[in-house]
């Protein structure tokens, strides 16, 4: 298949590591469907610099803790798809998220189920709404967090339910293995974006101590994270499945 007819879906792709995601892609010849909560600016941003990169792109407003919208959603991907002259997708990227910065002490049931709701729900009900759209021999990939395998704190919902999504990858690339289809996670580690408050981004002193523990003596940007989801989605890494990938520099070894 040549890969000027493949396509990625994306969630969360109107900044940070989905954005780089979607760019990497497209300068691979790989156009994107990508999804935005509510910076549909940014999101029209992202759309033209793909163009920019010789590829197509959608961009479709999508709440990943809503599973309600997802049968909207769905006919709107299918439109997207006219839109890009074709009637399936390739690839799909798990990537929308949101912080906690909750303790076993203070932490919530809302917060628990808004968590759940977002970085589990979410992505089994709607990889499960998607996957009547997808080809056969298509590639998922999840991300997941370096919280999922060390523990920090502040971080007793956000890290197990990383893990969580973790194990549904792997029954994930079990059960869709008839059909071709691998799935994989991709892990971060520290990295410098807008998430949880700009904090690793912004304050000075928690980016050095990231920075001390990790080998590689920084933390990273979405720069780094970007072409390794890109790379896991190519024809060189399609022997890979049910794979954990951490890209976080060596943080915590």
């Amino acid at each position: 298949m040549n890969n000027q007819t493949r396509i990625a879906i994306i969630t969360g792709a109107s900044r940070g590591m989905g954005r780089d995601t979607a760019l990497r892609l497209a300068q691979r010849g790989i156009s994107s469907i990508i999804t935005y909560n509510t910076g549909r600016g940014e999101a029209d941003e992202v759309v033209q610099a793909i163009r920019q990169a010789g590829a197509q792109a959608v961009a479709l407003q999508l709440d990943v803790g809503q599973a309600a919208s997802f049968e909207h959603f769905t006919a709107n991907v299918r439109k997207a798809l006219e839109i890009l002259g074709a009637v399936r997708f390739d690839y799909l990227v798990n990537n929308a998220g949101i912080s906690s910065a909750a303790t076993l002490a203070d932490g919530t049931e809302v917060e628990l189920d808004t968590q759940f709701a977002v970085h589990f729900k979410g992505p089994y009900l709607l990889t499960q709404a998607l996957l009547p759209l997808m080809n056969d021999g298509g590639r998922i990939v999840n991300i997941s967090s370096g919280l999922a395998r060390f523990a920090f704190p502040g971080r007793t919902i956000y890290g197990p339910m990383k893990a969580a999504i973790e194990a549904l990858t792997r029954y994930m690339a079990l059960e869709l293995g008839p059909r071709g289809i691998s799935a994989n996670v991709v892990a971060p580690g520290a990295i410098a974006t807008d998430f949880s408050d700009g904090i690793v981004r912004d304050n000075p002193e928690v980016n050095k101590a990231l920075a001390s523990h990790t080998a590689l003596g920084r933390v990273g940007g979405p720069e780094d994270v970007g072409p390794v989801v890109a790379s896991l989605l190519s024809d060189e890494f399609g022997w890979v499945n049910a794979q954990r990938i951490e890209v976080a520099g060596g943080i915590h070894i």
